[in-house]
């Protein structure tokens, strides 16, 4: 583990001003050594809404690292991405982006549509199989309370997460991926001749604020995490279900307030019991690498929704067909699908991909001894 993982016991300060009924957590933290100087309600489940982009952009940033990504590259839009719901740019199916466009559209303007091509370009051709890395993942770093159903946060009543968590997520990219953090503090963006804003109102106008995202649905209410640096000293703000923007806006500035009054006093950490659970910090410096096998450079290839697929073999048993599931996985890093077809023979294929997608898929199983044959 990192230096930074301390543990601390939270002190008990009244916030005024801001009725409680108006946002349903707050917390406010300092990013360097993972001290939470205040919290209300942060380990409550709370829908996160556009906070899940967050973990989307963790993985993007983390492709990019290990080279499974380029920002010029070119990514293709599904049928499925067109199809999200808005917020979002409104692409085409079968139009391109590159991935910093892709990474600005989510970043500055939430574009629902761009974190599913993300999700799928990333995971496979399925947004479903993306929405499980971000779980493992997220657990990896320590978020005890998340589950991501989507890449976007759009409404599911599974989808959930905590202000703690969504702290935690929050250091986890500024510790990990800081080359990258430049784009949670973008004002504005043009793209095709749009420009976009940032609906981070602390943005160019709280001293010090670099970022980072801003979120809403009807069920989630109004979301916002923000940071501030200060004579080097980085502190989070998160504040989950406010009535209204005004209310996010300005609860997220009263806790940075708070926090850069208490880092200025001082003040005195004592470190309680393990058990306690006020605190945050990244449990692991690169958790995606323990998903190899599922998300590795070697089997890096853009699934892009397609009519194109693969099939590796037909097997008399289910747990036959089960094992070589597990071997196409370990190969490819695809996740194929058991068919049982009307002579009772249970197929293990890959459905849904480009075709440049298909013939690496088939490259890399026939390379590791999978037999098998593109169909379309």
């Amino acid at each position: 583990m990192k230096g930074f993982l301390r543990f601390f016991i939270l002190p008990i300060i009244a916030i005024s001003s801001v009725n409680a009924a108006e946002y349903r957590a707050v917390l406010v933290a300092d990013i360097d050594s993972g001290h939470v100087l205040y919290q209300e309600n942060a380990n409550q489940l709370n829908y996160p809404a556009s906070l899940t982009k967050i973990m989307t952009l963790y993985l993007t940033f983390d492709a990019l690292e290990h080279k499974r990504l380029h920002l010029d590259d070119y990514l293709i839009v599904s049928q499925s991405a067109a199809n999200a719901e808005p917020v979002k740019l409104g692409l085409s199916a079968g139009s391109k982006i590159t991935v910093e466009d892709a990474i600005k559209a989510v970043a500055v303007h939430s574009a629902n549509d761009v974190a599913r091509v993300l999700a799928e370009n990333l995971k496979g051709g399925k947004e479903g199989n993306f929405a499980d890395l971000m779980t493992r993942v997220a657990n990896e770093i320590g978020l005890s309370n998340t589950n991501f159903e989507n890449s976007s946060g759009l409404p599911n009543d599974d989808h959930l997460s905590t202000a703690r968590d969504i702290a935690l997520l929050s250091m986890a990219v500024y510790k990990h991926f800081p080359q990258y953090w430049k784009y949670f503090g973008i004002k504005s963006w043009t793209y095709n001749g749009k420009t976009y804003t940032n609906s981070n109102r602390l943005l160019g106008v709280y001293p010090g604020c670099d970022g980072m995202k801003t979120g809403y649905t009807k069920k989630s209410k109004y979301s916002l995490v923000a940071t501030a640096k200060r004579d080097n000293r980085h502190l989070i703000a998160v504040v989950l279900g406010a009535d209204n923007k005004d209310v996010r806006a300005a609860m997220a500035t009263k806790m940075l307030n708070l926090g850069f009054k208490k880092i200025g006093a001082n003040m005195t950490y004592v470190e309680p019991q393990k058990k306690n659970n006020n605190y945050v910090a990244p449990t692991q410096n690169n958790p995606v690498m323990k998903y190899a096998q599922d998300y590795s450079e070697k089997k890096s290839v853009s699934y892009a929704n397609g009519t194109t697929g693969v099939q590796f073999g037909a097997f008399s048993s289910y747990d036959s067909a089960k094992s070589q599931v597990a071997r196409v996985k370990n190969a490819t890093g695809l996740n194929a699908v058991i068919e049982k077809n009307n002579t009772g023979l249970y197929r293990v294929r890959v459905n849904g991909l480009s075709e440049s997608a298909a013939v690496a898929a088939k490259n890399s199983a026939v390379a590791n001894g999978i037999d098998c044959y593109i169909f379309h």
